[in-house]
């Protein structure tokens, strides 16, 4: 098979099926279902998912001359996506019963968006992941405000496109001053070119317009400001895929640019990023102590999370990069599987919008409520569940780096974290008064019928959850080869004229340089 077409091949295929279902929708009748058009979206995704893990036996694929490099790293990322999305796509095969006329608008969007993701995970030169942020943002600026009957859905898109396009702009500066600083743009070049780079600190410019760029996708203090209200605004199920895969995409990008790209500014760098996660894990927990609307406090709860995952750059390569791998699927697990019960409980309307309306819901929807618990005790970082690994790992290769104070905020920002997440929990298990329920019925009362499908993707989300917190070796090893295929070699970080760094980083390093050496001999 030729190398360009084997590295693209999910990208390929879910392009395909996006395209197919496009053209097959107007072929269907305007009062037809489209639910025809939800599983051809589910086979194609689940047709990139093992196109992702075929790609796995052949190592390291570069293609495109070089722009394009599928490894472990590009491949973990690419099977966490396709998982996202089939699990947001199984949750809304019935979500638009009696809307149905735009579904098929939908599942296409939702896969391009993917193709856009993978695109990022897997590119190495800085414009390529241009073109994929560009694919996937344009898909989730449209999906934001997909309800189009509902002035917050318009709301919710008019913002995320406004201040992404700022972002966008940031994020093109910074590739511009990189190449001004090292002549390339490509990110093993750039690495090389900062050692004899005349202008180190325009590098470093370079390197935090990128960031704040990426900042905005993650949904880092302080470039937040619109996650509430996006989240308030665009529908359910594209919420929980517009909280976990673009912000893993985003994230496998800062790794390579920060990790393979600046290695030699690491300690510049880390002390930014240990600032903006403790930023991130603030804000985002104080405000959403003051959120009565579920979908707002789980936004502001997505930023805390974003902080507790910048954490892991202040960790030395290896175990950094591991761990940000590893709590990048927890919280993917858990977000989407949180945002698929409440697509359930809602429905298309989203009747059940504040606390208040998910009270007493385990009275009626024991499965739903408990599921829902589940979730939130995994954000919350209860042990047995991902989430509770994920930070354990994450706070422990800080820790081994030095920089235990931002391990001591993020667990006390955790500990503030449980006040909003078991408010909703107690809400779920408590009977509504009789004059609440007088004065406001409860939207949940009708027993809105829970498909096989939608079932499905919850199983899949709580068995991930779960497995993740009490047999996570499996995760934690392809964690360890993604982030061995993302550490440059000595020889990368210094040109040959330079043996002398590249010797005081073996001695610093004496893991990596040895697990370098090790993969070079095989």
């Amino acid at each position: 098979m030729n190398p360009n077409v084997l590295a693209l091949l999910p990208e390929i295929i879910l392009t395909l099926t996006g395209v197919l279902v496009m053209v097959a929708e107007p072929c269907l009748a305007p009062t037809a279902s489209r639910k025809p058009l939800g599983w051809l979206a589910v086979l194609g995704t689940l047709a990139a998912g093992a196109a992702s893990w075929y790609q796995l036996a052949f190592g390291t694929i570069s293609a495109f001359s070089g722009t394009i490099q599928v490894d472990a790293f590009s491949i973990f990322f690419q099977l966490l996506i396709a998982a996202v999305a089939l699990v947001t796509l199984l949750g809304s095969l019935d979500f638009f019963e009696g809307n149905a006329s735009h579904a098929g608008e939908y599942f296409a969007l939702s896969l391009f968006a993917a193709v856009g993701m993978m695109f990022m995970a897997c590119s190495v030169e800085l414009l390529m992941v241009f073109i994929g942020l560009e694919i996937s943002s344009i898909s989730t600026y449209i999906l934001a405000g997909f309800r189009k009957g509902q002035a917050t859905g318009s709301e919710s898109s008019i913002k995320y496109f406004l201040l992404g396009s700022f972002a966008t702009a940031f994020f093109l500066y910074g590739v511009a001053l990189a190449y001004g600083a090292t002549g390339s743009t490509t990110i093993s070049a750039i690495a090389q070119g900062l050692g004899a780079s005349a202008t180190p600190r325009m590098a470093f410019l370079a390197l935090a317009m990128i960031i704040i760029g990426l900042g905005f996708k993650v949904s880092a203090a302080p470039f937040h400001v619109w996650t509430p209200d996006v989240y308030q605004g665009a529908p359910a199920p594209v919420v929980g895929m517009m909280s976990t895969a673009p912000k893993a995409a985003a994230f496998a990008v800062l790794l390579r640019i920060t990790f393979s790209g600046f290695p030699e500014m690491h300690h510049r760098w880390a002390i930014l990023m240990w600032i903006l996660a403790a930023l991130s894990m603030t804000i985002g927990n104080l405000g959403a102590l003051l959120q009565k609307d579920v979908k707002r406090m789980l936004a502001y709860s997505s930023i805390a999370h974003a902080g507790y995952l910048l954490v892991a750059f202040t960790a030395l390569p290896r175990e950094g990069i591991s761990a940000a791998c590893f709590y990048t699927a927890a919280y993917a697990a858990m977000n989407v599987g949180a945002f698929a019960v409440i697509t359930q409980v809602s429905g298309y309307s989203e009747q059940a919008r504040s606390i208040e309306d998910f009270t007493g819901l385990a009275l009626r929807r024991p499965l739903l409520a408990g599921t829902l618990s589940f979730f939130l005790l995994s954000l919350i970082g209860i042990p047995f569940t991902g989430g509770f690994f994920g930070k354990f790992y994450v706070f422990t290769a800080a820790m081994h780096a030095g920089h235990a104070w931002i391990a001591v905020i993020g667990l006390l920002n955790s500990g503030v974290a449980c006040f909003y997440y078991l408010r909703l929990l107690a809400a779920l298990y408590t009977r509504r008064s009789q004059a609440r329920e007088l004065a406001q019925p409860d939207h949940v009362l009708s027993h809105r019928h829970v498909s096989l499908p939608a079932e499905a993707g919850l199983t899949l989300a709580v068995a991930a959850t779960l497995i993740l917190g009490i047999m996570p070796g499996p995760i934690v090893a392809l964690a360890e080869r993604a982030g061995l295929a993302t550490i440059p070699a000595p020889h990368l970080l210094a040109p040959p004229d330079r043996d002398q760094a590249a010797s005081l980083w073996c001695t610093q390093h004496p893991d990596e340089c040895n697990t370098h050496v090790d993969t070079a001999n095989r």
